[in-house]
């Protein structure tokens, strides 16, 4: 049965007991992975709610970022990021109105072992004038926002022994928490770990939990009274205590290949999903006897995500798998609607709308509405890369911002 259709303008998000990760931002402001709330939804209004048939206006375009398939994370007028310039992993801040470069500081030597060996994937995090990234090669860096300094670095591979499932490179975004910066190395020590955001010191690992890391962000939540982290891997899906590191809840659940979504949580419930034919799947959080547990509610094939991400809005899950726009109710894992649109697309939600980024460039605007797929304008984006157009569409201060490696594209979407 289909849902009745519910009002674009008033979705609520449903995202009861989950954590923010940098303290509160300015509006406007994408300081993390996902933004704000880590879960891809911006509370921007007032933005145009069709294109023109050329796109909206392109308001500057910024070269010499380096290569890279991150997104940019966004601060009191900035925005910062990562790429490989030549043979060097550099961490670099912008101005926001020009895209003109304030500095950049070179954090590693670049890291070419893997596949798809262009430039880091992680987007940077920014909390309390400090910026926390991971390189491709797993090397976890502080630098001082305001002067570029590299404050601290931790070789997650060397100095943690860290493991991945297979040989994309570290790409998970990571999570400040208070005084911690949590992430993920993976292997045999510990698959999460805590570092004092002050010194980069190690504060524990999740020694129960011994995954190899996949390339999905892990996110906070609270359930039953109990801070954590919930993390997905190649083999599992867990909650850490965010105290000490320990293993509250585990199920497995086997992923392939390259292990990518951030895990949604709302209530008791974690959605996930992955790509390589896997699917999604939904679990219930229970606790009995101050002892936490995950039972699985359903698991379908219907959303199969590569890398794109998934958005909950409301009671409904919208997400690309392979070339189809998929809208599901996130209860019932029942289709809503379908439809062909951009191949493996990545995705960001603002007032209403969706916008989509496929991985060939192309760009299109859709009405988020549980009732029907419908298109609001779409565009190419004109002089881009041979590469894969992996970086997620951030939304921020009505203004589009794309990453296609060494460059970044800011479009205007106000309303006039």
């Amino acid at each position: 049965m289909v849902l009745p259709m519910l009002r674009t303008t008033s979705f609520a998000l449903l995202s009861v007991g989950l954590l923010a990760g940098p303290a509160a931002a300015l509006t406007g402001d994408w300081p993390q992975w996902r933004g704000p709330q880590r879960d891809g939804n911006s509370a921007e209004t007032g933005l145009l709610q069709s294109w023109p048939e050329e796109g909206p206006a392109l308001l500057w375009k910024a070269t010499g970022l380096g290569g890279g398939y991150s997104a940019p994370a966004i601060l009191n007028g900035k925005f910062y990021g990562s790429g490989y310039l030549g043979e060097e992993e550099h961490v670099w801040c912008r101005e926001l109105s020009t895209g003109n470069k304030v500095w950049s500081t070179k954090v590693a030597p670049a890291f070419r072992e893997l596949e798809f060996p262009e430039g880091p994937r992680a987007t940077a995090a920014l909390d309390g004038g400090q910026l926390f990234t991971l390189g491709a090669g797993g090397n976890l860096v502080c630098v001082d926002l305001e002067s570029g300094k590299l404050q601290w670095s931790k070789d997650l591979r060397g100095e943690l022994a860290g493991e991945m499932m297979s040989d994309w490179g570290y790409s998970e975004s990571p999570l400040v928490d208070g005084d911690h910066v949590i992430c993920t190395p993976g292997g045999s020590q510990g698959c999460v770990a805590a570092f004092d955001r002050k010194t980069g010191e190690l504060v524990w690992r999740s020694t129960e939990l011994k995954d190899p890391a996949a390339y999905a962000s892990l996110i906070k939540i609270e359930f039953a009274g109990k801070p954590q982290y919930v993390v997905l891997t190649g083999q599992s899906v867990a909650g850490i205590s965010a105290a000490d590191g320990s293993l509250l809840w585990r199920t497995e659940r086997v992923g392939k290949t390259a292990v990518v979504p951030t895990p949604i949580f709302t209530g008791s419930h974690v959605w996930v999903t992955s790509g390589y034919g896997v699917g999604c799947n939904l679990y219930e959080l229970k606790e009995d006897a101050g002892k936490q547990s995950a039972t699985e509610v359903y698991q379908n094939r219907t959303i199969k995500n590569g890398q794109g991400g998934a958005l909950l809005l409301g009671d409904h899950v919208f997400a690309a798998s392979g070339p189809l726009l998929i809208c599901m109710d996130w209860r019932t894992g029942e289709t809503i609607w379908r439809s062909r649109s951009l191949n493996r697309a990545s995705l960001t939600s603002a007032d209403g709308l969706l916008i989509l980024r496929g991985e060939q460039g192309e760009v299109a605007l859709v009405e988020a509405s549980a009732k029907e797929y419908s298109a609001k304008g779409s565009f190419e984006q004109g002089e881009r890369t041979e590469f894969k157009s992996w970086a997620h569409p951030v939304v921020s201060g009505g203004r589009l911002y794309l990453r296609d490696q060494d460059s970044m594209s800011c479009y205007d979407l106000k309303a006039k």
